[in-house]
């Protein structure tokens, strides 16, 4: 008999299950509050980014181009991450696999918050030229491909652990991380460009943000690393209900569901982005308004969006979560009709935008990724999981912001309407897409037992 002298972390995630053998089966409570934090880390990181595309890398690294023309170069870099994405979640399966479930966690947020600090030691084109382009390009897939490996199972170990009637309300508390984090990069980046000079900031105020990135990855790596050995993960584990299956396994047995689960969140993520990154760069550029002033309605407009995904979770139990997603899906719709008028409206109009946008983002992201997700079988459920979110964010969030604005910028801002538009009328085919393949499940399943 041969024995295996790779090492891994299985045998000490183990060790460290028996140590907290006598608690017994984790608390839904408690792997919440480890999802939120992580979750929370990985949209600080996003947002931190996305701000940072807009206010800091277009006359940083991209001057050349100028204030249009960098800020789409920059948010050209700013999806490099969303195509890295899927890589990371295939190669960290396989050091899952190999290795264990917190060695991979361990590499992929250490990688996450190495390329994230390292974007804040970067020069500016004055200083080194186009290399400073080519190394946030490089810094960028680096955090894709370690979000892609920070894929942590904890969603669906929530879900599996949430009570029958209770599903909708756990299937939010994931989301909750996105408000909570654009609310503290928002925070960041009004207090540095208030209280800095122009100057200041562009030399080093922005830095600072990157650097606290930094922290909160280390205490989400400790926040998930302490769920991941506790029995209740180890058992579900071992017995294959949360265990990484291969992608091309994932996807030759899920590849319908995974399909539908990238794009039934369409109407979500270009709300999400309408609301975050799109209006800040609008605002930016087109309009003689400080970012400061509209970081804080941004701050104000999240607080909103925050009780609207608690909203979601109460409000998915009553009626059902694709019956939501569909309701909001139509309301996105009819919003993306008022979008432009509210955005151009001033700041009367801009708040009333940022408010009620929010809040049907809340009520649509709370439930975004349910309906699908929960449909794939216990085998496949953790890959492709992971593969439905990385499709969903590169379809729906990877390139938004870069075609809201060149459209824009060519056609005004009711081009921005149109494309809020066709993301919720893909999001309705989604629904319909997924209902009819439950159905047809269904009916195969039934006529197998007849």
């Amino acid at each position: 008999m041969s024995v295996s002298t790779t090492p891994s972390s299985e045998s000490l995630e183990r060790d460290a299950a028996a140590l907290h053998d006598d608690h017994g089966k984790v608390d839904p409570g408690e792997i919440a509050i480890g999802v939120i934090i992580g979750r929370t880390s990985e949209f600080f990181d996003f947002f931190v980014y996305a701000i940072a595309s807009v206010v800091v890398f277009p006359q940083l690294i991209f001057p050349f181009a100028g204030p249009i023309g960098g800020t789409l170069l920059s948010f050209a870099v700013f999806a490099l991450a969303f195509l890295a994405r899927p890589l990371g979640t295939a190669l960290f399966i396989a050091i899952d696999q190999k290795f264990g479930r917190g060695a991979k966690l361990t590499i992929a947020l250490f990688l996450l918050g190495t390329s994230t600090v390292a974007v804040a030691f970067l020069p500016g084109y004055e200083s080194i030229g186009i290399a400073a382009a080519v190394l946030l390009a490089i810094f960028r897939i680096g955090q894709g491909v370690a979000l892609g490996g920070a894929w942590d199972g904890l969603a669906s170990l929530l879900a599996l652990n949430a009570p029958e009637n209770r599903r909708g309300w756990y299937a939010m508390i994931p989301q909750l991380g996105a408000p909570i984090g654009l609310i503290v990069a928002s925070a960041l980046f009004a207090f540095f460009l208030n209280t800095l000079s122009a100057t200041d900031f562009l030399d080093w105020g922005w830095r600072y943000p990157f650097f606290v990135a930094f922290a909160i990855n280390v205490v989400a790596l400790f926040a998930r690393l302490r769920i991941v050995v506790t029995p209740s993960f180890q058992q579900m584990f071992e017995t294959r209900e949360l265990q990484p299956t291969p992608v091309l396994t994932a996807i030759k047995a899920e590849s319908p569901r995974i399909a539908i689960g990238a794009f039934a969140p369409l109407a979500s993520f270009a709300m999400f982005h309408m609301v975050t990154v799109f209006p800040l760069s609008w605002v930016f550029l087109f309009t003689q308004e400080t970012p400061v002033r509209f970081l804080l309605i941004e701050m104000v407009g999240a607080v909103f969006g925050l009780l609207a995904i608690l909203a979601s979770g109460v409000l998915a139990d009553r009626y059902g979560r694709r019956s939501l997603l569909a309701a909001t899906a139509a309301g996105i719709a009819a919003f993306s009709g008022f979008a432009p008028q509210l955005l151009n409206g001033g700041a009367m109009g801009e708040l009333i935008f940022m408010i009620s946008g929010f809040i049907l983002l809340g009520l649509s992201f709370g439930q975004a990724s349910g309906p699908v997700a929960s449909s794939f079988s216990l085998a496949n459920r953790y890959t492709a999981s992971a593969l439905t979110s990385d499709l969903a964010w590169l379809f729906g969030a990877g390139f938004a912001p870069l075609v809201a604005l060149w459209i824009s910028s060519q056609f005004g801002l009711i081009a921005a309407g149109a494309y809020l538009l066709s993301g919720s009328i893909l999001t309705l085919a989604a629904l319909w897409l997924n209902r009819e393949l439950a159905r047809s499940s269904s009916d195969k399943a039934h006529v197998a037992k007849s």
